[in-house]
């Protein structure tokens, strides 16, 4: 049980319903918030929350080191009053034990403090504490984030708008790195453009000095955000220390930091009370949109290469025939032995998350094609997935029903196979689809017909991702990120091998648009790519 010794009573019910972990100068307690998990989101309240009062919401990014819990901790404790002379602190906060290149927040979790209402603050706090992006387990877990992200905005039970968001960044900074332009970048696409004036810096590890190298390290990457009526970024300062115990030697120096840290707080929560909120209707548009351009892209490149297997086989298959064409006239029973594709399930990592997602892969059972893969964790059922629109997939080739499609752990992937065929099986093959009409045509037309049809099919997925493009050009804050950059040069590539000028040129110019802003992250993108290449060639020795 915690002792109230130089502790102000008003803080007395808090602490016998929390944990003693550091007795002194200040008393140092964990609090014990109650714990909700939906899928593998986490929200931790303390109090009760009020409908009827004002609630504002800050969402928290930054790279790992730069202090967000810290700064979490000091939120809670400004929201329920905590001052110098209290002497003590209180941790909502709790730390794992991971690796400092790796993200102390395991994933996104929200943190609610209500019941301070007219107390300390106008309106209760809800923040949104987001993994580090451009941590050591890669671009596949920045990805991951994003998903939660959307899971928790479109939740009925989950937040629908900010009314800040919180770019962190210590104050040392004094440029920024390839990893932060990076992890920037990857949380400035995941926005409408509506939220560009609810974006702060919120800078760390301060002194109360003009962080003149911070500021220079923003406009020198051109991040978007708020500015104030010199056109500067909007920013708050705050220290980190404000935990550490007051010994005679740092007091002075200490209670030097909790002013700093009070006067960004106030000035912050100033901010908060006449910034109004922003519905995250257009940000879940953008991470809908971005979801379909990333199951869009994997199918697409599914797609080409299952046709370019196929056309490749096709074009084998003429071969052959050609140089056996007067064996086979003679001997109908003549085999021959030519490459046949097929379709096979391949299992890929899923399962159920708590009772509210599910990840698997949504595939069509009669195209044998992967509809919505990889991203579909909402959906139970297809009929539930997003790329069901009016009864029909939006993504497989024949627009098939609902009916036709499952949910499962395993996706089809596009496999070429050797056997040996008579004439009339081949001919079997590329003839039973074929209208009466056509059936007048030799086999090698047939063949030739096929080979058109795969062409067609391509050059309809490329419209269909050159259209979500398009449309997150126009909705998103930054429309392409270093991780959707990839995209953009396959689809620049495909296009030219299409011929079509028009789009190649408007894809270019939203390529060179982007380029500047986007050369950290694409460094740091490709840093990784040759970092987990050594590791590999060093584990395969």
């Amino acid at each position: 049980m915690a002792t109230f010794s130089n502790v102000s009573s008003k803080y007395k019910d808090i602490i016998s319903k929390s944990r003693e972990l550091c007795s002194g100068s200040p008393s140092i307690y964990q609090l014990k918030p109650k714990k909700e998990t939906f899928g593998t989101l986490t929200k931790l309240t303390v109090g009760e929350g009020n409908v009827k009062k004002i609630n504002k919401t800050i969402l928290l990014v930054g790279e790992t080191g730069t202090g967000k819990s810290s700064l979490i901790n000091a939120l809670v404790n400004h929201t329920m009053g905590v001052k110098w002379k209290d002497e003590v602190w209180f941790k909502i906060v709790e730390e794992e034990k991971r690796s400092q290149t790796e993200s102390q927040t395991s994933d996104v979790i929200v943190y609610q403090v209500f019941g301070f209402e007219g107390k300390t603050l106008p309106y209760s706090l809800t923040i949104i504490d987001t993994p580090g992006f451009g941590d050591t387990r890669g671009e596949e877990r920045d990805l991951t984030i994003n998903q939660r992200l959307l899971d928790l905005f479109r939740s009925a039970d989950g937040v629908h708008e900010v009314n800040a968001v919180g770019l962190v960044m210590k104050a040392s900074e004094n440029r920024v790195s390839d990893r932060l332009k990076y992890i920037f970048d990857s949380m400035m696409s995941l926005f409408g453009k509506n939220i560009e004036k609810n974006i702060v810096a919120l800078i760390t590890h301060s002194n109360g000095t003009n962080p003149e190298y911070v500021l220079q390290a923003l406009e020198a990457s051109e991040i978007k955000c708020t500015r104030d009526e010199d056109n500067d970024p909007v920013y708050f300062l705050f220290d980190n220390c404000l935990d550490k115990q007051r010994t005679k030697r740092e007091k002075f120096g200490l209670e030097h930091a909790w002013k700093v840290t009070e006067r960004g707080m106030s000035e912050f929560m100033t901010f908060l009370e006449e910034t109004g909120p922003q519905k995250l209707n257009t940000t879940v548009e953008v991470m809908k949109e971005r979801e379909r351009l990333t199951a869009c892209f994997q199918n697409l490149q599914e797609r080409i290469k299952s046709i370019d297997e196929k056309q490749k086989a096709i074009e084998q298959n003429e071969e052959v025939l050609k140089k056996h064409e007067e064996e086979m006239k003679k001997n109908k029973e003549f085999t021959v032995e030519v490459d046949e594709t097929y379709k096979d399930k391949k299992p890929i990592k899923g399962g159920m998350w708590g009772l509210v997602f599910y990840d698997g892969a949504v595939t069509c059972k009669v195209c044998k094609e992967n509809c919505h893969y990889p991203g579909c964790t909402k959906a139970w059922y297809p009929g539930h997935c997003e790329i069901m629109k009016d009864g029909r997939c939006t993504s497989c080739t024949r627009k098939c029903r609902v009916e036709d499609h499952v949910k499962e752990e395993w996706i089809y992937v596009t496999k070429t196979r050797r056997v040996t065929k008579t004439l009339e099986d081949v001919k079997q093959k590329y003839e039973k689809n074929l209208v009466e009409s056509e059936k007048k045509f030799s086999l090698l037309e047939n063949l030739k017909t096929e080979m058109n049809q795969q062409e067609t099919d391509k050059t309809r997925f490329l419209e269909k991702a050159y259209h979500h493009v398009v449309k997150l050009n126009q909705i998103a804050l930054k429309a392409h990120s270093g991780s959707t950059y990839v995209q953009l040069d396959f689809l620049i590539e495909k296009m030219k091998e299409k011929g079509d000028t028009e789009k190649v040129h408007m894809l270019e110019k939203m390529k060179r648009k982007q380029e500047e802003g986007n050369k950290g992250a694409v460094r740091y993108i490709w840093s990784g790519m040759k970092t987990a290449g050594k590791v590999l060639k060093r584990w395969m020795k």
